[in-house]
């Protein structure tokens, strides 16, 4: 409004600026016309007894011999020697326009001074002001106005927002918003919403792993208590190895939980070429001792050199979960088997295993918090997140993931499309 304001009575100040100059150049035209009638009127005859006030005209004259045939008035001294045209010049501090002429045998000589001029300039550009200085108050009231009561929807949307709870995402009221401020409010409703779907999200998994690890804490709990009233020395060593697998699992399920917690709360990531050979054969390297441990053949069948834009760490999780799940639900003297393939546009790694697989139905359910198929939870004890922050991850890189059975083994084949030209 300030804006606005000050732009107004700039636009009036260079209106009468403008009305000014205008205006003096007008009555410069108009009195050096006058003063050439009146140099040409008097030029064979002596000049005329009452001059109009207003001009305030100053007229000397002189023969070729150089006699003076009548000088001005004794307020005005004006030099002797006549330059023919028009000249400015100035005598006791005052400024005057000077035309001489050369006319009827004589040297005609007619001032006038400046002041003259650039009052009746002044006056002649007050007109022309006074209507607009009469009209800026109202135009000033106007604009404050209008400014004022396009801007009140945007105080009531402040208001709302002052006026909520820090858990209040509910979308903001649209209603009677001005086509300008429209766009912004829906965007901001928007943002709302994704931040509810969001707090929502994180109260589950709270709640979820809340419960989750209430079970572990209470089985430690109980084998503490069992440790305490033992008798024997047997009796002892396996509550204690009982005690320090429970340990164990409450661990790997509190590191489980951070990972997924990192993996969703991450927002856009910092893609770079990620060689996904090297990082493949890396990660099979670190879990060959496990595999040879059970007795199972980890195997990498194909290996293209691809490479994916994406962020090493998190594949590096990514490709170790799933390694992790395949050799965890593999019966010892099976086999996983790892492919990584170049399609053209697009990756794809393979992990296939022979163990029990996931029933059709519950491919979809595996990827959420905390699930475990029937098989899984018959094979081996998990937390039930590695799924979840498989999932995580290959959403955040714009990857597919797909479950099926493995037609060579007859496990589960996982099957994750990376697009090789995603930005």
């Amino acid at each position: 409004m300030l804006f606005l304001l000050g732009a107004v009575s700039l636009a009036a100040l260079l209106q009468a600026w403008s009305a000014y100059r205008t205006a003096l150049q007008e009555a410069d035209a108009i009195f050096d016309y006058q003063m050439q009638q009146m140099a040409l009127s008097i030029g064979g005859a002596a000049p005329p007894r009452h001059l109009p006030e207003e001009l305030e005209l100053i007229i000397q004259a002189w023969t070729d011999d150089g006699l003076q045939l009548f000088a001005p008035a004794p307020r005005a001294r004006l030099p002797q020697r006549a330059v023919l045209g028009f000249t400015t010049v100035e005598s006791e501090g005052k400024q005057y326009r000077v035309l001489s002429m050369q006319t009827g045998g004589r040297v005609v000589q007619v001032a006038q001074e400046l002041a003259v001029r650039q009052r009746l300039a002044g006056r002649l550009a007050w007109r022309t002001i006074t209507p607009i200085a009469i009209v800026l108050p109202l135009l000033m009231a106007v604009v404050g106005w209008v400014v004022s009561r396009s801007l009140a929807p945007v105080e009531r949307v402040r208001k709302q927002l002052a006026a909520r709870a820090a858990e209040d995402l509910s979308p903001v009221g649209e209603g009677g918003l001005p086509a300008e401020i429209q766009p912004m409010v829906q965007e901001l409703n928007s943002l709302l919403a994704r931040m509810r779907q969001a707090f929502d999200a994180q109260q589950h998994f709270v709640a979820d792993a809340a419960h989750e690890l209430r079970s572990p804490l209470t089985a430690l709990k109980l084998q503490l208590q069992a440790l305490q009233r033992s008798a024997g020395e047997p009796e002892r060593a396996l509550i204690q190895q009982r005690l320090g697998a429970g340990i164990e699992r409450a661990g790997h399920l509190v590191e489980q939980l951070l990972l997924l917690a990192r993996q969703q709360a991450a927002g856009s990531i910092e893609r770079r070429p990620v060689a996904l050979e090297a990082l493949t054969r890396q990660l099979m390297g670190e879990l060959a001792a496990s595999a040879q441990l059970r007795q199972i053949d980890l195997g990498l069948l194909r290996a293209d050199a691809v490479s994916v834009p994406g962020q090493a760490d998190a594949l590096a999780v990514l490709l170790r979960n799933l390694l992790d799940n395949a050799l965890k639900y593999t019966p010892e003297g099976g086999r996983v088997d790892v492919l990584l393939l170049d399609e053209g546009g697009t990756a794809r790694l393979r992990i296939e295993d022979s163990g029990p697989g996931i029933a059709p139905e519950e491919r979809e359910r595996v990827f959420d918090r905390f699930y475990r198929s029937s098989e899984q939870q018959a094979q081996a004890s998990g937390s039930g997140l590695g799924l979840a922050i498989v999932k995580s991850i290959a959403e955040r890189h714009g990857a597919r993931l797909a479950l099926e059975r493995s037609e060579a083994l007859g496990g589960l084949r996982v099957d994750v499309l990376f697009d090789k030209s995603a930005p």
